[in-house]
């Protein structure tokens, strides 16, 4: 494993990376409450393939820097992974991989028509276009519930204030069993000081308060992430997930363009990636190296 600085136009971005330096590009995208180390399994696993993968710290999360726009908005996510790959001479062989935020992120560019990646892989949080059926609606009451935090991360103040009691109770609620001891100590320092958090709790606030509209620079991008991919996606749900119900991930399938796959990892929840390395590695080498 690596260390690099991506100095794209709109923010500074530090990145792990590991695999050879002109290896087909891996873009890796973390979500909340996550670093770049949530893909210490699946980074080496994808180097041993061949694979020139990059994990950046996303947007406000240290010791990446704090946009000077302030900007959480998806589509803001959106446009820092377009300049990574573009950063990076990425071709048109190039997948991207997200979890939680980071999934958002890939499933709403796997939907746009300027998408410079030819696969995606999206963990925990499906494209939310693939719920628009009734079916869904059986699983709303328990969500709404699992989903409180999502409400919370909307107040002034409080959420920055109490920001390690609440990674500390997300990690343990979304995956109950697992010994987060390894984790929870890059993601606090992470957000250690309070623009790094304003930051962070930003990406909330500009999902369910778009308003203004983002930077003009970023406004391509905008609305992708209620529409549908377009392009081959892998979809991975913990069985055991305790942020967005596993129920859901069964709906995903039929919304997903030839070329897809949707799978349930059992004994896994929100962090399927570190719970179940082996058998959520697999599932994404054998699909990236179909693409």
């Amino acid at each position: 494993m690596r260390e690099i600085t991506l100095d794209l136009d709109a923010v500074r971005l530090q990145a792990l990376t590991w695999g050879p330096e002109t290896g087909r590009l891996a873009v890796l995208l973390h979500g909340f409450p996550d670093t770049a180390h949530t893909w210490r399994h699946l980074g080496p696993a994808l180097a041993d393939e061949g694979w020139r993968v990059v994990a950046p710290f996303t947007r406000g999360y240290a010791p990446s820097a704090v946009p000077e726009d302030h900007s959480g908005h998806v589509a803001a996510l959106m446009d820092d992974a377009v300049a990574i790959h573009a950063r990076l001479g990425g071709g048109s062989d190039a997948v991207l991989v997200g979890h939680d935020w980071g999934a958002t992120t890939a499933n709403a560019l796997a939907a746009h028509a300027e998408n410079p990646f030819v696969a995606v892989a999206s963990l925990s949080v499906p494209p939310f276009a693939a719920l628009r059926t009734p079916a869904a609606v059986r699983v709303l009451p328990r969500q709404l519930r699992n989903s409180w935090y999502v409400l919370f991360n909307q107040l002034p103040l409080l959420p920055e204030r109490h920001a390690e009691r609440l990674v500390r109770r997300l990690w343990a609620d979304w995956s109950p069993g697992y010994d987060a001891g390894e984790d929870l100590p890059a993601v606090l320092e992470a957000i250690a000081d309070s623009a790094h958090r304003r930051a962070v709790f930003g990406y909330y606030r500009n999902l369910l308060r778009p308003f203004p509209r983002p930077p003009a620079r970023y406004r391509r991008w905008a609305g992708a992430e209620m529409r549908l991919p377009a392009v081959p996606t892998l979809y991975l749900h913990g069985g055991g997930d305790g942020c967005l119900d596993p129920r859901l991930a069964v709906l995903v399938g039929p919304g997903l363009p030839p070329g897809s796959e949707t799978h349930v990892i059992e004994g896994a929840g929100h962090f399927l990636q570190l719970e179940q390395p082996a058998a959520v590695n697999a599932r994404i080498v054998e699909f990236l190296a179909g693409h």
